[in-house]
């Protein structure tokens, strides 16, 4: 079902039901817990994978970062093109049933060259999520309310990564306890074959509620534009054009991805080199803390961004951005340097609950300055940046500091910590910058809305 009813000047057609649209938040936040699952149980099934495959250090790496994130990063920008003028439900449908097909498909992997495709394959499937989900969610939501409603859809990821934490470290006491399981027509298997296919194939029943979401009007057309494909370099000149607000938008929120991906990655190696914990202590209780302490921290976001818009702060949700950052900060240089293991756990709870702020906070900001045709290519190039800074750089900075400078893996609580202190610096000043400049972009938008 596609809403059509054309826009006319001065009487904007009713959104649909309140309790419908946050149906919609609900599937939309499933397909993003069981992305995130699907993305992050990898890493921590990595030494079984590589013990059964046979395969190398290089290989495992490759099939972690390149396979997945060259394809989930480069297709995100012609997906989200398609995201401005086709039917986002059935883009986001397929998108899902593939990369859940494909997880369960890792399970059956036998070598480096299988494993490597499957991954390829669930990298292309996500890469559909982000662009459709945030364009559609601005449908469904008046510009007043689209904080929660995004803040809602992004607790996928602090349940997603919590689950995937815990669910990583049941497997590897499974897994040192050995033995292997004999499933119908597969046949028998390890103990890490059988979580993908455990997490990737209910992804599929995610894909079919998803068709039971109807594709909205599209809203936030500018005067002269409809809703048709707009070619990338319009966007680009879109963007250009106001480079300030869009560059320290971009630039801001990958900086705080880039402390983010590396407190996930580097965490734990502190807990279990530095405090003498287990891979299971250290996954059940940060894996509790990402999925209690996220959704607290991106529902906040969402709160104070659209609270502060209505009562006319037009930079309400950079604002919450902000906020966030300036929580995390002060935690995330402390947290590694804590003697006593218990506090610095204790501690994550106002971290995850810090970096949940932005998380929501930066695609909901984009809402309210991207035109809708252009909505899902802005969030594609979005998430582009991010990542590439974000998941690039972010554990590769900790990896360096421990060891090229400090030469030993007791060192890495302060490699973090200084990670953490230079990179949040920057992100307090790009997100500062950004905004005088961000306010005046959504009064820009408003008026062009308006003017329609």
């Amino acid at each position: 079902m596609t809403q059509t009813t054309p826009h006319t000047p001065g009487a904007e057609p009713p959104y649909p039901s309140e309790g419908y649209a946050w149906y919609v938040v609900i599937i939309l936040m499933l397909a993003y817990v069981f992305a995130y699952l699907d993305r992050f149980i990898l890493t921590l099934m990595v030494e079984p994978i590589k013990r059964d495959l046979g395969i190398t250090d290089t290989q495992m790496s490759l099939v972690l970062g390149l396979a997945f994130a060259i394809f989930y990063t480069v297709l995100g920008i012609p997906i989200g093109r398609l995201a401005d003028h086709k039917n986002r439900r059935t883009i986001m449908a397929v998108g899902i049933a593939v990369w859940s097909v494909m997880t369960a498909a890792c399970g059956l992997a036998k070598n480096f060259f299988t494993l490597f495709l499957a991954r390829v394959g669930v990298g292309i499937g996500e890469a559909t999520l982000q662009p459709c989900a945030t364009s559609i969610l601005s449908d469904y939501f008046p510009r007043g309310k689209r904080g929660l409603a995004y803040s809602v859809y992004a607790w996928g990821l602090g349940l997603g990564a919590g689950a995937a934490m815990i669910l990583g470290g049941r497997v590897i006491e499974a897994i040192s306890k050995g033995g292997m399981t004999t499933l119908p027509i597969v046949g028998e298997v390890f103990p890490w074959q059988v979580v993908f296919f455990a997490i990737g194939l209910p992804g599929v029943v995610v894909a079919v509620l998803m068709m039971t979401v109807a594709e909205p009007l599209r809203r936030d057309l500018v005067a002269g534009q409809t809703a048709q494909a707009v070619p990338f370099s319009e966007v680009m000149s879109y963007i250009g054009k106001r480079w300030r607000t869009f560059g320290s938008h971009f630039l801001g929120l990958s900086v705080m991805t880039f402390i983010g991906n590396a407190y996930v990655f580097w965490l734990p190696s502190v807990f279990i080199r530095t405090h003498g914990w287990t891979v299971g202590e250290v996954s059940f209780w940060y894996g509790l803390i990402l999925g209690l302490g996220g959704p607290i921290g991106v529902t906040m976001a969402g709160l104070i961004g659209d609270r502060m818009y209505k009562a006319g702060q037009k930079d309400g949700h950079m604002r919450a951005a902000l906020y966030g950052t300036l929580i995390l900060i002060p935690v995330a240089i402390i947290v590694p340097l804590i003697p006593d293991p218990k506090i610095a756990m204790a501690l994550m709870i106002i971290h995850s609950i810090g970096s949940g702020m932005p998380t929501a906070a930066g695609p909901a900001a984009l809402m309210m300055i991207a035109p809708n045709n252009m909505r899902g290519q802005i969030t594609a190039l979005y998430w582009f940046v991010i990542s590439g800074i974000g998941l690039g750089l972010g554990p590769l900075s900790v990896a360096l500091l421990t060891d090229k400078v400090f030469g030993t893996p007791t060192a890495v609580g302060t490699s973090l910590a200084i990670v953490s202190a230079v990179a949040g610096g920057v992100v307090s000043w790009v997100l500062f910058f950004n905004l005088k400049h961000y306010r005046g972009t959504v009064e820009e938008t408003e008026r062009m809305i308006a003017s329609r």
